[in-house]
């Protein structure tokens, strides 16, 4: 099981308590510009791009072609990186109704999913393609990780003739899915009164967050816990400590080459984050340097992802390729410190561990 950080308070948060009251920074208005700097858009994008997509696979299946695999081929390699950076906020509207494990079910480590969609497109289930349908079935059969196969998984080349039709209606019906579970969670997020009013109004009278200290614990956790799970569960799960030990098949989206896609997204997504929130502000005049050097090494982070191109077993062989991969985890582990201990000791929190389900 993944140990996780999980923020404990040690100390009563009172963002910037000891500057004087005119620089006082809320912390609902942290949470807020969290909020409408990132959240929002960030899961209408996500939302955009799976409507891209759902188009893109209803045009392959209408006209099969190279051509019109390509695009849906390259609307899905747009959308990881789109739902990559949206999923670092993986609480809220996408943990109803089973909403992240249907957009993407992974790791599958015993390849059940891969098993359930093989097995819809050897029998044909004719309730596949029907994204209502599909939606009440496993969440393995309807997400990210379904499609990926569909596109570019064993046999994924019949897509560009019209000899198997229900493959593509599998695949169109799975993007339906897709764009379904990200309007839903788009809408959820602009709700007036909805889930963002909630975190960004804490208070005795709301059920989740009593005040403004558990606000801000939620959301310095998703940069504690989204860069552990970068380079433990994402990283490691793939780059062994040598070439022997490394195991590319357990990369995420290894077969349509989005390992590093997916990577540089989380990475993107965090310091979108982070730099939406201004929650550097908060931080006393001679601890600022901190802010920047998370926004630095974020960028840094992102580039070395984006240098890693094609197939990631290819990138592992390349001693190049593979140093950066390396320099990810490096990047990923001081990031962790500089978050995890400094950031919040000046905040009053401190980084200590607890047990969460991480398997």
């Amino acid at each position: 099981m993944l140990k996780r950080f999980a923020l404990v308070l040690v100390l009563p948060l009172v963002l910037l308590a000891a500057l004087p009251a005119s620089a006082a920074v809320k912390a609902s208005d942290v949470v807020q510009r969290a909020i409408d700097g990132f959240v929002r858009p960030a899961y209408a994008d996500l939302h955009q791009h799976t409507e891209a997509l759902a188009k893109a696979m209803h045009k392959l299946c209408e006209a099969p072609s190279q051509g019109e695999l390509d695009a849906a081929r390259a609307a899905f390699s747009a959308t990881v990186y789109a739902w990559s950076s949206a999923e670092i906020i993986g609480f809220g509207p996408i943990k109803e109704n089973n909403r992240a494990e249907r957009m993407l079910f992974w790791p599958d480590r015993k390849s059940i999913g891969l098993k359930q969609v093989q097995a819809a497109l050897s029998g044909k289930d004719p309730t596949a393609t029907d994204p209502a349908q599909l939606a009440d079935k496993s969440v393995a059969m309807q997400g990210l990780g379904a499609l990926e196969f569909v596109l570019y998984g064993d046999g994924a080349d019949a897509l560009t003739g019209k000899d198997e039709p229900y493959r593509c209606a599998y695949g169109a019906s799975v993007a339906g899915n897709i764009e379904t579970i990200a309007a839903d969670v788009s809408a959820a997020w602009s709700k007036p009164d909805g889930f963002a009013a909630l975190w960004a109004n804490p208070g005795p009278r709301n059920a989740l967050y009593r005040d403004g200290n558990e606000a801000v614990t939620e959301l310095v956790g998703v940069f504690i816990n989204e860069l552990e799970m970068v380079r433990d569960v994402r990283l490691k799960g793939f780059l062994g400590a040598t070439p022997d030990a490394d195991k590319p098949k357990q990369a995420i989206y290894w077969r349509s080459q989005n390992t590093a896609n997916a990577l540089a997204g989380n990475l993107a997504g965090i310091d979108a984050l982070f730099q939406g929130s201004k929650l550097g502000d908060a931080l006393p005049p001679d601890a600022r340097w901190m802010a920047e050097s998370i926004h630095i090494q974020l960028v840094n982070g992102v580039a070395a992802a984006k240098a890693v191109q094609g197939p990631i077993d290819r990138a592992l062989a390349d001693p190049a390729l593979r140093e950066k991969l390396e320099h990810l985890v490096l990047i990923t582990s001081s990031l962790s410190t500089l978050i995890g201990t400094r950031l919040t000791a000046e905040f009053g929190l401190t980084a200590g561990f607890s047990s969460l389900d991480g398997d």
